[in-house]
């Protein structure tokens, strides 16, 4: 399923054009394919570096996918341009983080003039349908960050917010 992300009114990108999302769930895995299109050149987009687990990558450009089954526990993932990566466990919103134990990440980044990509491929170990929200954060080399998601619930950008878990996968 190709999805578009949009970003928080609050945070507009001069860099940004649009950031799309092919997510497709096979089984127990799902792979993630998101690609950033705009100026390259205005966007600060972390170098290659060793494929590990890293934390507070939310800091930078990154993008991430929540992922929850019907109990209201729900995994975080990131995926940095650079490779590097991060997984999270929650019991509730925001309640109960620890890291998700998981072996590494399949991870790839790709990019050109006007466009990069960031591949991933997870395993949430959640079973029957998944709630998913699919966010990124953009870093410009100007400082400016911008949050994009599926959906924006009221007020700052909160992506662990129940209502950004907007993509339904069976």
């Amino acid at each position: 399923m190709r999805v578009e992300l949009k970003p928080h009114p609050d945070t507009p990108s001069a860099a940004v054009t649009a950031i799309v999302v092919e997510a497709v769930r096979d089984g127990e895995a799902l792979r993630l394919t998101y690609r950033t299109t705009g100026l390259m050149e205005d966007l600060l987009v972390p170098a290659p570096a060793f494929c590990e687990r890293m934390d507070e990558l939310w800091k930078h450009t990154c993008f991430e996918a929540f992922i929850g089954g019907a109990d209201g526990r729900y995994c975080e993932f990131n995926f940095a341009p650079s490779t590097q990566w991060a997984a999270y466990a929650f019991d509730s919103y925001r309640a109960g983080m620890r890291d998700f134990e998981m072996s590494a990440l399949s991870i790839e980044a790709r990019g050109g003039d006007d466009w990069f990509e960031v591949e991933a491929v997870v395993t949430p170990g959640e079973t029957g349908a998944w709630r998913v929200g699919l966010s990124a954060v953009i870093e410009e080399t100007n400082g400016v960050k911008s949050y994009w998601a599926l959906r924006h619930p009221p007020g700052k950008p909160d992506f662990h917010h129940a209502d950004g878990f907007a993509l339904e996968l069976k």
